[in-house]
C-alpha cells in the first residue's frame, strides 16, 4: 500500500524481468496503478492501454459484444483483454499469441491474466501461427514490439495475406504501430495499400497518445 501511495509522486519499480525480445521489462506502480514498461516504452495498463481502447472504440462497443472468436496477437500483460473482458463485457473467446513465457509469466503473477475463464495463452512466434491457422476470427489486434520497434515480417506481405485468409467476413483487423520517424510512415502507407480492393475498408488514426498510429481495417 505504502509503495501505491509513493507511485503518485515517483514511479516505484517493483519487478524485474529479462525478456528474448523486448530486453528487461518492468513492473512499476505509476500513478497508483500496475503497468508493465520495458526500457523506452510502456507494454500494458498505461498509455498502450489507453491506444488499443480508442481502437476498440472506433470499431464499436455494441458490435465487439456481437463477435465470437478474438484473435490477439501481442500480449504483453494483457491490457487490451482486460478491456475487452471488463469494459466492453465480451463473453466470446480470446486467443492470445505471445512468443516469449516471461511476459505471460508477468502477466498471470502481477496482472491475473490467467484468471480469465474465456481466455487463452497460446505460446509461439505470430508470424507461424497465422500462417498454420484455418480458424476465422472476428477480430484480429496486432500489437507486437520489440520495446519502439516493430519486426519486419509484419508489414511483409505473407503476413498480411495469412492475416486476410483467417479474418472472418465482415471481421476487423486493428494494428497497433509507432511512427517515429518518416519512413515509418512509409512504411504504414504500403500495408494500408495491401487492402485498397472491393473486399475491404481501411482507416488510419494518427497520433493517438502522441507516437501511435492505429490502423483499421474491416473485411466486407
Amino acid at each position: 500500500m505504502i509503495k501505491r501511495l509513493l507511485s503518485y509522486i515517483i514511479p516505484i519499480k517493483i519487478y524485474e524481468k529479462s525478456s528474448k525480445t523486448s530486453g528487461n521489462l518492468e513492473v512499476t506502480w505509476n500513478n497508483g496503478k500496475l503497468v508493465l514498461d520495458s526500457k523506452n516504452t510502456n507494454y500494458s495498463y498505461g498509455s498502450l492501454q489507453k491506444v488499443l481502447r480508442k481502437g476498440l472504440y472506433f470499431i464499436g462497443f455494441d458490435r465487439i459484444l456481437k463477435m465470437n472468436e478474438i484473435l490477439i496477437l501481442g500480449v504483453a500483460g494483457g491490457s487490451v483483454i482486460k478491456t475487452i473482458i471488463k469494459e466492453i463485457g465480451f463473453k466470446g473467446n480470446i486467443t492470445g499469441v505471445e512468443i516469449d513465457e516471461n511476459t505471460i509469466a508477468i502477466a498471470d503473477r502481477f496482472f491475473g491474466l490467467h484468471q480469465i475463464q474465456n481466455y487463452q495463452t497460446v505460446i509461439a512466434d505470430a508470424n507461424e501461427f497465422v500462417e498454420k491457422r484455418d480458424k476465422k476470427y472476428d477480430l484480429i489486434i496486432i500489437d507486437i514490439f520489440e520495446d519502439t520497434e516493430m519486426p519486419n515480417f509484419l508489414f511483409e506481405k505473407k503476413f498480411i495475406n495469412n492475416c486476410k485468409q483467417i479474418l472472418q467476413y465482415k471481421g476487423f483487423i486493428l494494428f497497433n504501430t509507432m511512427i517515429l520517424d518518416d519512413k515509418k510512415i512509409d512504411r504504414n502507407n504500403n500495408f494500408i495499400k495491401q487492402f485498397e480492393n472491393e473486399k475491404y475498408y481501411s482507416k488510419s488514426f494518427s497520433k493517438v497518445e502522441y507516437y501511435n498510429q492505429l490502423i483499421l481495417i474491416e473485411k466486407i
